[in-house]
């Protein structure tokens, strides 16, 4: 697929510099550099993202990095993520504060979809707040886009495999965050990330779209699922169409790829061609299911179809779904 990297955090080029991983005296060098190869520390809250406000990021950026000598990272190299360099040499580390509990701040609406609340630390910029990723992806650039994903599925791996899977005692950090040890039985465990389908089915010109239960008025996607231990990714795909929504699928073809950190997904975006018409959708699985035709697509993109909302913009579905429409998926 031509614009295969064009989705939204992928293709940003970033220089993970694995090599520094093991060589802790680079990574002093690199979290205590000054002048232009200061190290640029990304800061996260319960998996949210520091931020700057759209008003105050305008159309460029919207990250808020900040110096490895701010008092709410300072000492705190041996725990912070390394997630490459710059171009100019500069590293980029993650170190999450979630210990941090904000006061007189209604947090009802935390790990929501969608999460509209935003936290201000008292010590930092008024115009600095942590944002829940999904609402600013399309404001980052894609150096920021790949930064952050790449942070909140660590964060989110280090919060859930804190002992070790083995014997059960604590694990600590290794290998600047790409790595876990535990000093019991001496296992070591790596980040995991959990490939899923998802799937633009078409059947001469139309597509099929679904929706979970649960998910917002409106809201209708592509077709997903977790690929299966010794399951390839065309066998994935033709299981979880035919379990979702009865509808056979022949040849598949790949199309392009999104991490996801939601909380740690690859999302492998396909194509697959129905061989059947007659939709029985699986209520455990989806709630509805339906064709549409491409001029469909165009009215929803327009805002314009009396039942679906417009795509979220930066998902892969809406993606793939544009690029089927300007047919440009090949």
């Amino acid at each position: 697929m031509k614009r295969a990297e064009q989705v939204t955090f992928g293709g940003s080029g970033l220089d993970r510099a694995a090599h520094l991983r093991t060589d802790p005296d680079a990574l002093d060098a690199l979290w205590h550099a000054e002048g232009e190869r200061a190290a640029l520390v990304l800061l996260f809250w319960r998996g949210k993202p520091l931020c700057l406000r759209p008003e105050a990021a305008g159309s460029a950026e919207g990250l808020a990095p900040v110096a490895a000598t701010h008092n709410l990272v300072a000492g705190q190299r041996d725990q912070a993520l390394f997630l490459g360099c710059t171009e100019t040499g500069a590293g980029y580390f993650a170190v999450d504060i979630s210990d941090w509990d904000p006061e007189d701040t209604d947090l009802s609406t935390l790990n929501t979809f969608l999460d509209p609340s935003e936290q201000r630390h008292p010590d930092l910029p008024d115009a600095c707040v942590f944002s829940e990723l999904r609402r600013v992806m399309t404001l980052l650039t894609p150096r920021e886009a790949e930064l952050a994903t790449t942070a909140k599925a660590m964060l989110s791996w280090h919060d859930s495999h804190r002992f070790c899977a083995r014997c059960g005692d604590p694990s600590r950090i290794e290998q600047a965050g790409w790595q876990r040890r535990c000093d019991s039985c001496s296992g070591a465990h790596f980040p995991r990330t959990d490939p899923v389908v998802i799937m633009l089915i078409t059947r001469g010109d139309r597509v099929l779209l679904g929706r979970s239960p649960g998910w917002p008025d409106g809201m209708y996607s592509l077709l997903a699922g977790f690929v299966e231990p010794g399951e390839t990714m065309e066998a994935a795909v033709r299981r979880e169409v035919l379990e979702e929504a009865g509808i056979r699928v022949g040849p598949v073809a790949y199309l392009a790829s999104q991490p996801w950190a939601f909380p740690m997904s690859l999302m492998l975006g396909c194509h697959g061609q129905a061989l059947n018409d007659e939709i029985r959708i699986d209520p455990a699985e989806i709630e509805e299911a339906f064709w549409l035709s491409r001029q469909e697509v165009m009215d929803v993109f327009a805002g314009q179809h009396p039942k679906v909302q417009p795509p979220r913009k930066g998902a892969i579905a809406g993606f793939l779904l544009e690029n089927w429409v300007a047919d440009t998926l090949g």
